[in-house]
């Protein structure tokens, strides 16, 4: 398995026609929960000059790049600054978990200045994130059975709880286990049948698993009422707005 911080950026950084702020490793590695087989996925920020942004043509603001090495998938996907920054005001998790991924792969003075930025964005309402990824991919483990979509499930639902008692993003389903007391007990064996393959079926009771998922969803909902949280941020929006113009204008 190819180690997700033990991953050479450079070549590809260096073909990008803009320049990337930063490349961290998401999906299952950060998750806590890769298979010998897993890809391995990457995420990130680039930034347009802004010549295309005040023109008539669409600007490209998402890219995409794919690549084999030694049989495994490579996929960097990376958004403009600006649309990056857009997502993490619409109460996405998904971004900040990408921007606050421990698994850094390539990195500047900007993106740790915005990582800084993120506690700003958290609001309780990032439980609407939680519980519809959540639903989602439990509607996938329904329609396959496989083990995947199960632990994402029980992974979005943890992460969820996690933020609203702590304030803190925290993706990684392992160390969840020792902080949320609500996470069931055998997770951990489908943790370890996961390592060994990347498709399959979840091999554990239905009834169990929806009893265990649709209480984790109350437990949710009850940290999202009693959290500390805002219900919107306060000063994020201008300190990105002037973050995002700055960045924009130095390079």
């Amino acid at each position: 398995m190819i180690d997700a911080l033990d991953i050479d950026l450079a070549p590809v950084v260096a073909e990008q026609p803009f320049p990337v702020l930063f490349a961290t490793v998401s999906g299952a590695h950060l998750y806590g929960f890769p298979s010998r087989d897993s890809d391995v996925d990457l995420r990130g920020v680039h930034l347009l000059p802004a010549a295309d942004l005040v023109g008539l043509r669409e600007p490209e603001e998402t890219r995409s790049r794919m690549w084999d090495r030694d049989g495994v998938e490579m996929d960097l996907v990376t958004h403009d600054l600006r649309k990056f920054v857009r997502l993490m005001l619409r109460r996405n998790g998904y971004v900040l978990e990408q921007l606050l991924s421990p698994l850094v792969v390539h990195t500047t003075d900007a993106h740790r200045e915005l990582a800084a930025l993120a506690p700003d964005v958290l609001t309780s309402h990032h439980a609407h994130h939680y519980r519809g990824f959540a639903q989602t991919q439990w509607r996938l483990f329904e329609k396959t059975g496989e083990l995947k979509p199960l632990l994402y499930t029980f992974r979005v639902l943890l992460t969820g709880i996690h933020l609203m008692r702590s304030g803190e993003v925290q993706p990684h389903l392992p160390t969840l286990l020792g902080e949320v007391d609500a996470a069931p007990a055998y997770l951990p064996e489908l943790i370890a049948a996961k390592a060994e393959r990347e498709h399959g079926d979840a091999g554990v009771g239905h009834a169990r698993v929806r009893a265990d998922v649709e209480r984790l969803h109350t437990v949710l909902d009850r940290a999202q009422a009693a959290s500390a949280l805002p219900d919107a941020p306060t000063t994020a929006h201008d300190a990105l707005h002037d973050f995002v113009v700055r960045i924009r204008l130095e390079r």
